[in-house]
């Protein structure tokens, strides 16, 4: 079999693409409400100040509710642009429910995001390498730019990167959740 073909076995590896503010996340969260199997993992959201003022940070967000601090501005930590990076936070949620969804391999997992602050996390990007050698499918996203770390796994075999667009981003969700929902996962009759 060469390299780039995918056999009927191997695991559904989706990772959305695109600028800052194109939808990437909301596509992620529209899809979930669509899917009917076990989900987990993370995505990260906006912290804006009350009263429509700028952005303070971002929070990351489990699916099983647990939220944490990411990154703020103006705090210690190691740094991404203007943000502090709060590792710790993030590896308390964000990779404690990816590693939850790894003990079973029917479970979806949701990575949003593998970008610069999560990739600052050694214990995310051994993480990864787990995932992408897991046999669970994977819903993310992945930062548009170039990155030694991120391109790795762009770049794994079976990753599927789309692109998403003003143009389809309304119609990503339905696209992916009739995708995800035609696999068979590993177990299922």
């Amino acid at each position: 079999m060469l390299a780039a073909e995918k056999s009927l076995a191997d695991p559904l590896r989706i990772l959305l693409t695109g600028p800052p503010g194109c939808g990437k996340t909301t596509v992620i969260l529209r899809t979930l409400d669509l899917v009917s199997h076990p989900v987990a993992g993370f995505y990260t959201e906006e912290l804006r100040s009350t009263g429509g003022g700028g952005r303070l940070g971002f929070d990351i967000v489990a699916l099983d509710g647990r939220r944490g601090p990411l990154a703020r501005v103006g705090r210690p930590g190691p740094r991404v642009g203007k943000y502090a990076v709060d590792l710790s936070s993030f590896e308390d949620v964000g990779v404690r429910a990816v590693e939850a969804g790894l003990r079973e391999p029917h479970t979806l997992l949701v990575i949003d995001e593998v970008g610069k602050m999560e990739l600052l996390s050694a214990a995310f990007v051994t993480l990864l390498e787990r995932t992408f050698r897991s046999p669970n499918p994977l819903l993310g996203t992945i930062l548009y730019r170039p990155h030694p770390l991120a391109d790795r796994f762009r770049q794994a075999p079976g990753v599927e990167s789309i692109p998403v667009t003003r143009q389809n981003r309304d119609a990503l969700p339905v696209e992916l959740a009739r995708r995800f929902s035609t696999i068979r996962y590993a177990g299922s009759a």
